[in-house]
């Protein structure tokens, strides 16, 4: 099969990262921020207004659809924007932050919980090598547009990709089949010619089913299980992402 688009998930496809954002002293740290910028919050009162805030943007999307503004799919994948959120925090304390103060709390609290992040083997090579075949390359992740850029950046990735679609940035994530056609639309892509990329049967796979596209599962160990409930249309069961340039170069059944 010949495609003209490479669809790619990120987190888990392209790399393996670890964040936890129930560290003990993470909130404390994010507190002592805020305070530096006249917000005064303890740890557990910030962690507690994150959630709140976060709540309320959903809350906001389901009276965008009760006006009939949003389509049933943006509601149940909404993503919400956690740097919106971040600054909402600091207008509960009367602080109004500008946009850079705002991304640099949504960056400092990713650099905090983050404990690793790695490019799996092979992944710039693959991409620049398709796009050198004439061929278009997108990113599709469902993240945090502060959290995932400056890394899609630090692992010297932002050159590889035609374009990056995250969701925070569309208000909808996988599997929401308003996400694909969102990069579909833009692009004019044929949905028969383009193939998908992710190790998330529902998301990456399901999503991708829903908007007639084909699609490669790379089942790693951060995937969930694997039940069969979403057939894709090309499998590596062992997370060997090496085996996506052998699928693509040297079978050619992707390109």
């Amino acid at each position: 099969m010949m495609y003209d688009a490479y669809i790619f998930d990120f987190y888990g496809t392209l790399c393996e990262t670890h964040t936890d954002e129930e560290k003990p002293d993470l909130w404390q740290k994010m507190s002592e921020v805020y305070c530096a910028y006249g917000a005064s919050y303890s740890g557990e009162n910030l962690k507690n207004a994150y959630h709140r805030t976060l709540k309320c943007q959903i809350q906001e999307n389901l009276t965008l659809y009760e006006k009939g503004l949003i389509t049933k799919d943006e509601r149940d994948n909404f993503e919400p924007d956690v740097t919106k959120a971040f600054s909402d925090m600091f207008l509960e304390k009367g602080v109004t932050p500008g946009p850079e103060l705002s991304k640099h709390i949504a960056v400092t609290f990713r650099a905090l919980s983050r404990d690793r992040i790695t490019i799996c083997p092979g992944v710039k090579e693959l991409l620049t090598d398709i796009r050198n075949a004439g061929k278009h390359v997108y990113l599709l992740s469902n993240a945090q547009t502060d959290f995932t850029r400056p890394e899609i950046e630090m692992l010297g990735l932002t050159e590889c990709f035609d374009d990056i679609f995250i969701s925070s940035e569309q208000k909808v994530k996988k599997p929401g089949e308003a996400f694909f056609r969102k990069l579909v639309e833009k692009y004019g892509l044929d949905v028969k010619r383009s193939v998908m990329t992710g190790n998330d049967e529902t998301a990456d796979i399901q999503g991708a089913l829903k908007c007639g596209m084909d699609c490669l599962l790379i089942q790693t160990a951060t995937s969930p299980k694997y039940t069969g409930r979403y057939k894709p249309t090309y499998f590596i069961p062992d997370g060997d992402f090496t085996k996506v340039r052998g699928m693509i170069f040297d079978a050619q059944i992707l390109l």
